[in-house]
């Protein structure tokens, strides 16, 4: 289990951006960085400085990965036949935990990992407790029975803060969800845009 090395709301305002749309974020109140001169890191960034943010924002959205898991992603979306940003998104989201938060059966992408990861999800009937376990097209993703009637669950089933995707065939009085299609960026219901074309400029200059 990938340890998480950022606090989550401390990105937030790193990037000046509430990046997973969460009410309790600081940066609903102030949208300035941390620290005690975080109101005056308003320079213009260079090329390498957008490119660098934008890759720190996707990374750190999906709970934040560490930099040799994320660059061993980007070189598997660049084999890929295709475009190579699309690619990535598809990766990324074709994670387990990244299906389970989705499916809103979790309320963050953080739980979602620990959820996995503590065994009570499964994917066509199998318990699978790896989060970078890469779900497939027609793949059933499943909260076990015995875990439907936890608190997190319940919660997060029943929040009205954000909407199942497309892609997603969910029933959340079965708590089943059905891996429909891979996803393109436009399909992925980010908070704030997000621009893997820029992850791609900066992983091909670095």
């Amino acid at each position: 289990m990938t340890k998480r090395t950022t606090a989550k709301y401390k990105l937030d305002r790193r990037m000046g951006e509430n990046i997973w749309g969460r009410p309790k974020s600081p940066v609903n109140r102030r949208e300035y960085g941390p620290g005690q001169h975080g109101q005056r890191r308003k320079n213009k960034l260079s090329d390498f400085g957008t490119q660098l943010r934008a890759k720190q924002k996707l990374k750190g959205y999906y709970g934040d990965l560490t930099e040799k898991q994320f660059r061993r992603i980007y070189g598997e979306a660049e084999r890929v036949k295709g475009d190579t940003g699309e690619n990535l998104i598809g990766l990324l989201e074709r994670r387990l935990d990244a299906v389970v938060y989705r499916a809103k059966f979790v309320p963050t992408v953080f739980a979602a990992r620990q959820f996995v990861n503590h065994g009570h999800v499964t994917v066509n009937g199998v318990r699978v407790n790896i989060p970078s376990y890469r779900v497939k097209e027609g793949d059933v993703i499943a909260v076990r029975e015995k875990s439907r009637q936890l608190a997190l669950v319940l919660e997060a089933a029943g929040s009205p803060e954000r909407d199942t995707p497309e892609y997603l065939n969910v029933d959340h009085s079965k708590m089943t969800a059905e891996f429909v299609r891979t996803p393109i960026l436009s399909d992925v219901p980010y908070p704030v845009m997000m621009e893997p074309n820029l992850v791609v400029e900066y992983y091909a200059k670095n």
